[in-house]
């Protein structure tokens, strides 16, 4: 017998029912994707799709060559005709992006978009965490007042009421100011960091030059004291850029949205700007964010489109999902409205043409296949979740009748077929 081949670590089979090591199921999932259409609908938000593969310059000029997720994580290769440098796509804001500037979908049209797929990045797997994973993204573009910031987050706090998991989630928001304002605090931090260098990690030296103020994020217990004395961004912020954290909060507190304001919150990306946020919760261990986001002006035009302001965030549907499993409420209807069972001989054939005809009208039928007792058929039926079995045997072929039962209260009748999508739409609704 030849070995089995195994998926690749980190990347999920998705099955209908729950696997020993991964939680989740497909029935949880497809009920998750249609909250998630109607829920953007709602809003008025797009979709846009975009492909998995992209080239590598894009990732690199967008997210920051200097950033762990295109150092150590991006799955990156040649392509063996053109060699140019691919990767296959490690978050989803600079695929769009890339979209919305080749095909000039901003033209005089300010854009709101949404998108749900597969990501990927080399780390090392564990809960709520995978080298695929899968995102739900939400952009709006060309949007510049604070309005479009509050949106979103009342957005993102409207699906988890949808969810039934908005007690177990914080919203941290902070500014980060614009490009001249975190460059003068950036100088004022790389020079306070290195006072300090005896103190800081390997991790901590390494983003010092870099990406300093992802050294504020530590999560090393040895450096709180050191990054809570260090310059806050906030004493580098102008009057505009205050006037729009402001009007931000302001909305918010109209909204009757809670948040928790978070100096250090400065997200792991390089092209964020003026507003940051993110929903965590305690109940998924270290994986604490579930949901983040902010604003990216100047990011369009860095991927070669006219000036826009830019902001979106994007939620992990696996964490999000083990939080609805565990703690929230998502409607799962997975089971058929009729299940056919059959049995002589052309059976088959009779209970294929009216599970077509009730199809037709909308029902959900599951046809059975194969040959076995009415008895072995009706307990699969049982268990299938069906609330009516159909039955066509020798003598409803030959009466041209249909043995209607309700596996709810086991009341049985056997109708002319005619009458049969009647009798089911009523004990339906019953």
């Amino acid at each position: 017998m030849s070995q089995k081949i195994q998926a690749v670590k980190g990347m999920n089979d998705l099955l209908p029912v729950a696997q020993k090591d991964f939680k989740l199921n497909s029935a949880l999932w497809q009920a998750f994707e249609d909250v998630v259409v109607a829920w953007t609908r709602s809003f008025g938000y797009h979709q846009i799709r975009t492909p998995i593969v992209e080239q590598t310059g894009l990732f690199v000029r967008s997210i920051g060559e200097e950033t762990d997720v295109i150092g150590k994580e991006m799955y990156t290769f040649s392509d063996s005709n053109d060699k140019l440098s691919l990767s296959l796509r490690p978050e989803g804001t600079a695929s769009c992006l890339r979209a919305v500037v080749e095909h000039n979908l901003l033209y005089n049209n300010p854009q709101k978009l949404w998108y749900m797929g597969p990501m990927f990045r080399r780390e090392r797997p564990q809960k709520g965490r995978y080298r695929q994973f899968h995102q739900v993204g939400v952009e709006a573009l060309g949007f510049d007042g604070p309005d479009v910031d509050a949106e979103l987050i009342a957005m993102s706090a409207n699906l988890w009421e949808r969810l039934g998991i908005r007690e177990h989630l914080t919203l941290e928001l902070n500014t980060l100011g614009n490009q001249q304002e975190r460059a003068a605090h950036r100088t004022a931090l790389i020079a306070y960091l290195q006072q300090h260098e005896a103190l800081l990690d390997e991790d901590s030296r390494r983003r010092m030059h870099t990406n300093p103020l992802r050294v504020l994020d530590t999560k090393n217990p040895d450096l709180q004291a050191m990054a809570n004395a260090a310059p806050r961004l906030t004493e580098y912020l102008g009057t505009e850029s205050l006037a729009h954290y402001d009007a931000l909060k302001n909305m918010l507190d109209g909204l009757g949205i809670r948040y928790v304001e978070n100096p250090r919150l400065v997200r792991g990306l390089d092209y964020y700007n003026l507003t940051v946020f993110e929903w965590t919760t305690d109940k998924l261990g270290a994986q604490a964010t579930v949901c983040g986001g902010g604003r990216y002006n100047g990011l369009i035009e860095e991927l070669g489109g006219k000036p826009a302001s830019a902001i979106g965030f994007a939620l992990g549907i696996e964490r999000l999902l083990l939080l609805v499993q565990e703690f929230g409420q998502l409607a799962i209807n997975n089971a058929p409205d009729v299940y056919f069972l059959h049995q002589g001989e052309g059976s088959s054939l009779v209970a294929m043409q009216h599970a077509a005809l009730l199809r037709a009208e909308g029902l959900n039928v599951y046809l059975h296949c194969g040959e076995q007792s009415l008895k072995a058929q009706l307990k699969k039926a049982d268990a299938s979740g069906a609330a009516i079995a159909v039955i066509v045997a020798q003598e409803e072929q030959l009466n041209n009748t249909l043995t209607i039962k309700n596996l709810r209260t086991h009341e049985q009748q056997t109708v002319a077929a005619s009458a049969a999508l009647q009798l089911i739409q009523q004990w339906k609704k019953a």
